[in-house]
């Protein structure tokens, strides 16, 4: 099986390649990713050099490739299709991250629309001179999609008609363009809206990342909506074993009364179905943080944190309704957000290095007089 992953790099193409690797056998996997500086280029490197140490490890006649490439550029997606002629394609690679589409638009256009149509173009044209062609689309969605939806826990049956930032508009504006194309050219499909995903190398510009970073630097981290957000947190293998169910069973096809193609076409939301309070999620970070010695015992959190406003792009709860994929796929999520930080914070620590830590965690321990002084 010809699998083609884009965003191989990133949090959960670089896992679900892994995965793979680990449990499938006779996988032909290319892997695809810009490698840009969005957020450090270093952990996207941690990542693929896991993944190389894995090759060598996978199942029976398992292989792997990676190529550095742009989905927005149509010529390497063609050529990449034409050598490649993948059966299963994961389109993960996107520009992610509702704040930076309010300052950086044109991210957002490159990626998510413009590679996107790429990506389903080359699928189209998999199936010329009859040729079997991409037997199974998946792509990533998100949950921002739902924008400013009341109604809990979200469900793929309500409407997503009004998203709040443009990262979301991408969002919806891919699963526009997958129906058009499965309806047209008849591609089995598959969108996936993704709910918080968390985890050991996640991503930099998490909130979770984020605050640990800031707190080792002593600065404040900012609890927006004054701490009354609810996030429905998925940790990384939750969310890769939902991936790789999926990905194994396309939508079938089928022809409709008019003769022309039933769109192959399913959305799954693919999160934890347990929302927790901002509040909690800080607390148990903290402690998670202090027990792999990332801080010390003693850091004073309370004078490290700060009640803000919600942000413009944000929504105040996010609740996955996960029944779909756990009809069609027994899926469950079975990770607790204790267990799921614990091994964040435990790898956080071994990346960066016990002693590079203490010494970031007393120098911001120390008092701003004794800085001060130092500094002349």
């Amino acid at each position: 099986m010809k699998i083609l992953v884009t965003g191989a790099a990133g949090f959960i193409g670089a896992n679900l390649i892994l995965t793979l690797l680990e449990k499938e056998e006779d996988a032909d996997i290319t892997g695809v990713d810009s490698l840009n500086d969005y957020y450090d280029p270093a952990v996207k490197k941690y990542r693929l050099g896991l993944i190389d140490s894995a090759a060598a490890l996978g199942g029976p006649g398992n292989r792997w490739r990676f190529i550095k490439g742009d989905i927005s550029d149509k010529g390497m997606v063609e050529g990449l299709f034409r050598d490649f002629a993948p059966d299963i394609v994961v389109n993960l690679a996107a520009q992610a991250g509702v704040r930076y589409s309010i300052t950086d638009p044109d991210a957002y256009i490159g990626s998510n629309i413009i590679g996107f149509y790429n990506i389903l173009e080359a699928c189209r044209h998999s199936y010329d001179g009859g040729r079997p062609g991409v037997r199974h689309l998946v792509y990533a969605s998100s949950s921002s999609v739902y924008g400013s939806n009341a109604r809990i826990p979200y469900s793929t049956d309500d409407r997503t008609d009004s998203p709040v930032s443009l990262y979301a508009a991408t969002k919806k504006s891919n699963e526009l363009m997958a129906h058009a194309y499965s309806k047209l050219y008849d591609i089995p499909s598959t969108g996936l809206r993704f709910f918080t995903v968390y985890g050991p190398a996640g991503r930099p510009d998490m909130a979770y990342f984020g605050f640990t970073d800031k707190l080792l630097k002593g600065g404040k981290i900012k609890i927006y909506n004054y701490g009354n957000c609810r996030r429905d947190f998925t940790y990384i293998d939750d969310i890769v074993e939902g991936v790789r169910l999926v990905m194994k069973s396309p939508p079938q096809r089928s022809a409709g009364e008019d003769g022309l193609p039933v769109p192959p076409y399913r959305i799954y939301n693919i999160g934890n179905g347990s929302p927790v309070n901002l509040l909690d999620f800080v607390r148990i970070l903290q402690e998670e943080l202090v027990r792999a010695s990332v801080l010390p015992g003693d850091f004073d959190f309370a004078s490290h944190t700060e009640m803000v406003p919600m942000q413009p792009g944000d929504v105040a709860v996010t609740y996955a309704d996960t029944g779909g994929l756990e009809r069609d796929f027994g899926f469950v999520p079975r990770t607790d957000l204790r267990t799921g930080l614990r091994k964040f914070a435990e790898w956080y620590r071994d990346f960066y290095g016990q002693e590079a830590l203490s010494a970031a965690a007393s120098a911001a321990a120390e008092p701003e007089d004794d800085k001060r002084a130092r500094s002349r």
